[in-house]
């Protein structure tokens, strides 16, 4: 809650301050009989008599007339909202589960200042970047107007937004209607496409990490066309990512697009993160799979994708 300190001397005094509520508490080391404390009191008093009543040790509700509470902090009104970081109270009075927040009226919640802000076009995105680059090369230490690095600004911000492309797009933008009926009756055949290049970066230092997808399905009456397989990857890699997200959601793109009898997927990387920094151990990959549908639950058609892409 708001707080107040008012010192008299040896007598301290504290006003909290809550909606439409006051009260005044007086500590117990407080000297009642000094008369150092009621001569002091008696020139305050005098003094304040004329812009604030005298407290009493009851709680006092103050007429509807009275002037709202602002908080010392803030200087909104207590009873709209008003609060310290250490001490929110919400309009009736009950103490708001997150500190430092204000509750928004519903008028609040509604004006253009908290709207989202506007999407950014293509060149406010670029200068934004560029500016942030400049700021880690001088935070680095070195000189953003040496001849070297003149152009480096919009170089890794034209590098960034392309390795993380995916963002801005879709399955289906990419498979472009590259679905196709084959009359296979209820099941098909398998479908493998393998070693296919991937180029990502981990979320958690914005390394890059390489490696190959392998990806198998068994068609219901629909297959897709071979490139998309890789598009689609493509798109998952194109992220932030880590790799066993990646994994399940090149499996899970599969499924929405033809809905087959079942995916795998198996994804094999090396980390930059654990090659350049931290543990430093060159030569590590890292293998993830996914399976779904009949090759989750059928242990044959699993063995079988996994022959698969092992031969050499």
């Amino acid at each position: 809650s708001c707080l107040r300190k008012s010192s008299i001397k040896r007598s301290t005094y504290y006003y909290y301050y809550y909606p439409n509520v006051m009260s005044k508490k007086r500590p117990n080391s407080a000297v009642s009989g000094s008369s150092d404390a009621s001569v002091s009191s008696s020139k305050s008093s005098s003094k304040s008599s004329s812009s604030t009543p005298p407290f009493t040790d009851a709680i006092i509700t103050p007429p509807s007339a009275t002037p709202p509470l602002l908080c010392q902090v803030c200087s909104r009104d207590i009873a709209d909202g008003g609060g310290t970081i250490d001490g929110n109270f919400s309009s009736n009075g009950k103490r708001r589960a997150r500190a430092g927040s204000f509750n928004r009226r519903e008028d609040d919640a509604k004006s253009p200042t908290n709207q989202d802000p506007p999407i950014l076009t293509d060149e406010q995105r670029l200068e934004k970047m560029k500016g942030a680059c400049e700021t880690i090369l001088n935070c680095i230490g070195e000189d953003p107007s040496r001849e070297g690095l003149l152009k480096t600004p919009k170089r890794w911000a034209e590098a960034l937004l392309f390795l993380t492309k995916g963002y801005a797009q879709t399955v289906s933008d990419v498979t472009n209607n590259a679905v196709f009926e084959e009359g296979m009756g209820e099941e098909g055949d398998m479908v493998v496409v393998r070693d296919i290049d991937i180029h990502s970066l981990c979320e958690h230092h914005m390394v890059p990490f390489t490696g190959k997808v392998h990806v198998g399905y068994i068609p219901k009456k629909k297959v897709l066309g071979i490139s998309k397989i890789a598009r689609i990857a493509e798109v998952f890699a194109r992220r932030l990512q880590v790799q066993e997200r990646l994994t399940r959601e090149i499996g899970s793109a599969i499924m929405e697009a033809i809905d087959p009898l079942g995916v795998a997927v198996v994804v094999e990387c090396s980390h930059m993160c654990m090659v350049m920094r931290g543990v430093q151990k060159v030569g590590s990959n890292t293998v993830t799979s996914s399976v779904l549908g009949c090759f989750k639950n059928d242990s044959k058609t699993r063995a079988e994708f996994f022959s698969i892409i092992n031969r050499r």
